[in-house]
């Protein structure tokens, strides 16, 4: 298996680290399709962080080599469909998901991030799609969706006509992060730290949680299984004795 993007489970927590610190994590299509297996079966876990080596860059978006077998619009429409089926596998992950960035999150790298239940950002982190300057090529709906859902729209025609790269303390303030810590040491370590809180919590209520926020962007609003998913679970029921017992509850996650 490539190193091109490596996982690691500990204690609960597993850990994706995009892996190409040579090309600014830029993105494989071999990547994309792992990082969605994960996603989709992250194993035993209750969190997920979301990385890239070093401190250069989260993501630099995708590879443009991936691009140069393109010979047709077909092509372009299976790409942004293979970008959505990622995307949408993150999104739909059974566990939270963090995203702790450092440098620039651009492009791919950037709707990876957006996807995530959670944002937090080194100091040098630059956010954003200058597409517009470089390759003149668009967001599918569903991206432009979730950034719209992140930061509304006027921040979405910002960032993408303008092509800049919003800083890290832009991005805490127009909602794109919710914390900024001062170099990568730190962002690694309240990514832990958060990941730990995250794995002591009811996992029904946030699978029920995230899976209402995908549905609500998607106008999607049916939650009569959600509710009954946790309301008629193991955890209901744990988290009621414990209450009125005054005990720690213990989530199985069913």
């Amino acid at each position: 298996m490539s190193d091109d993007l490596l996982y690691e489970t500990h204690d609960g927590i597993g850990r994706v680290v995009l892996n190409r610190p040579q090309a600014r994590n830029a993105l494989t299509f071999a990547m994309y399709e792992r990082l969605a297996a994960i996603a989709a079966d992250p194993g035993d876990v209750r969190a997920l962080i979301v990385t890239g080596a070093g401190d250069k860059a989260f993501a630099a978006g995708t590879d443009i080599n991936q691009f140069r077998a393109f010979s047709s619009p077909d092509d372009a429409l299976a790409y942004e469909a293979r970008i959505d089926r990622v995307l949408g596998a993150i999104e739909r992950c059974t566990v939270p998901t963090i995203a702790a960035i450092a440098g620039a999150c651009t492009g791919g790298g950037a709707g990876i991030a957006a996807a995530c239940d959670i944002r937090i950002a080194a100091a040098n982190a630059r956010f954003g799609f200058p597409i517009a300057r470089t390759l003149g090529n668009c967001l599918s709906m569903s991206n432009i969706a979730r950034l719209t859902a992140l930061v509304g729209s006027a921040r979405v025609v910002e960032m993408i006509f303008t092509a800049r790269l919003f800083s890290a303390e832009e991005a805490l303030s127009v909602g794109l992060v919710t914390e900024v810590l001062a170099d990568v040491p730190a962002l690694e370590a309240r990514a832990t730290e958060l990941a730990e809180v995250l794995k002591g919590h009811a996992p029904l209520t946030m699978r029920a949680t995230k899976e209402a926020l995908r549905r609500l962007r998607a106008n999607l609003p049916a939650d009569e299984d959600l509710i009954r998913m946790c309301y008629d679970s193991q955890d209901f029921r744990e988290g009621m004795d414990a209450f009125l017992t005054k005990r720690a509850p213990v989530w199985r996650g069913a």
